[in-house]
């Protein structure tokens, strides 16, 4: 507050009204003093706004880096969501006709929408175990137990099948029946043959298969990187026929799943289209949507903390000030000052530091959120509903902050804080 003038006279910051003196603090004389006060402890206050930078900093980028990682799940979601279809026999019977005719895959291939489509089966070679096969290495010296799965190239170009060495095997081999396999990677570590340069082979019982290729990944059927996997007519022509197991796998253009899998019977058995099992993956939207709800509530909670970090760390400093600056609080109620205007110093200081606070962390977490899309090559997306805001949460947490070291400044009495 601004005292009386020596010679008597009133300064512009002072009223009078009849029989009394009544104080006034301008909004510049507030900011002015308000700033002048941080400024004297710039590192005091520099850690101070620390904590509410972090909170609001994490907010925005929690916010804004779910907001941009969503973008990407739901592309991801969607391309895998609508993808895949599996077609089984409904009804196995080994008296009836196979539930697949010789031509299903040129029959699907026809299909709007189908990009590659094939036949898996498990193959029952009377080894150890149903599904278990023993497979010798190279030198014949040990013997592994793996699986053994038939499959047409048609269906290792619809789960995906891509090689680490070597080559898939293609309608030549599958037309003459050749005797080549194919190693899933696990297979191949369990068999000690890390490479294919010199075609090994490897014996499934006493007959001798060339491996042409080593499987790297698949998109699908996860299964057959521990396996070993050769031509479906191969294996029909020595373990015979087995269509109960016969899956066909289909791979279809974006979005056109349930399309295929309506299709797919009629194209297969028209005759009988019941008898065909067509599954087809679930809308996974809701999935999507949870995960990312999930992920959401998780950072906000830990954004929460933060802020309330930083809230505590403002009332703390503003508090400690308070109690420094007993002594001048006394002076400016001796000289005049309100309550109110004490109080209002107070808070608008703490304030001030929540401002910056939240000026500051709003700029670092669209920052880290740009940043880290950059890094991974996705689109940012920052939504401006919550990022301009973002500055006032840090103002709002620094007047709540302030509420109770501004009260006690209030109520110091003016005899009692000259004479500490």
């Amino acid at each position: 507050m601004t005292p009386l003038r020596p010679d008597g006279g009133q300064p512009p910051e002072v009223a009078q009204r009849p029989g009394r003196l009544v104080s006034r603090l301008s909004v510049r004389d507030l900011l002015g003093e308000s700033l002048a006060a941080i400024g004297r402890r710039p590192a005091r206050s520099a850690l101070t706004i620390l904590g509410t930078v972090l909170g609001i900093g994490a907010f925005v980028a929690t916010l804004g880096l779910t907001t941009t990682a969503a973008a990407q799940i739901s592309s991801r979601f969607d391309a895998l969501k609508a993808t895949r279809v599996v077609v089984q026999d409904g009804r196995p019977d080994p008296d009836a006709d196979p539930p697949f005719p010789p031509d299903a895959e040129a029959r699907l291939a026809r299909l709007n929408g189908v990009r590659a489509a094939g036949v898996l089966w498990t193959v029952q070679t009377g080894g150890i175990g149903a599904r278990l096969t023993p497979i010798r290495d190279p030198a014949g010296a040990d013997e592994v137990a793996l699986n053994v799965v038939a499959a047409t190239p048609g269906a290792l170009r619809a789960v995906g099948a891509t090689v680490a060495q070597g080559r898939l095997f293609d309608q030549f081999h599958a037309s003459r029946g050749e005797h080549v396999v194919l190693l899933g990677s696990g297979a191949a570590r369990q068999l000690g043959l890390p490479r294919v340069d010199q075609r090994p082979a490897v014996y499934l019982g006493d007959r001798p298969f060339t491996v042409i290729g080593i499987l790297r990944d698949v998109q699908s059927n996860a299964e057959l990187l521990s396996s070993v996997v050769l031509p479906d007519l191969t294996a029909r022509r020595i373990w015979g026929e087995d269509d109960s197991q016969r899956t066909m796998v289909v791979h279809t253009k974006l979005g056109a799943a349930q399309l295929i899998g309506r299709q797919a019977p009629l194209a297969l058995r028209p005759q009988e289209p019941d008898r065909l099992l067509v599954l087809v993956p679930p809308d996974p939207r809701n999935l999507r949507g949870n995960v990312q709800a999930d992920v959401n509530t998780l950072f906000l909670l830990l954004a929460a903390v933060s802020l309330a970090i930083g809230a505590v760390g403002i009332a703390n400093t503003t508090l400690v000030s308070v109690l420094e600056r007993v002594g001048e609080i006394g002076l400016r109620r001796a000289l005049g000052a309100a309550r109110r205007h004490i109080a209002v110093q107070f808070l608008t200081e703490s304030a001030v530091l929540g401002t910056a606070g939240g000026v500051v962390g709003t700029s670092l977490g669209i920052i880290v959120t740009v940043a880290v899309a950059a890094t991974h090559r996705w689109t940012a997306v920052i939504e401006p509903g919550v990022t301009l805001p973002a500055p006032l949460i840090g103002t709002s947490i620094g007047l709540l902050a302030g509420i109770y070291p501004a009260v006690k400044a209030a109520t110091t009495e003016p005899v009692a804080a000259l004479h500490r």
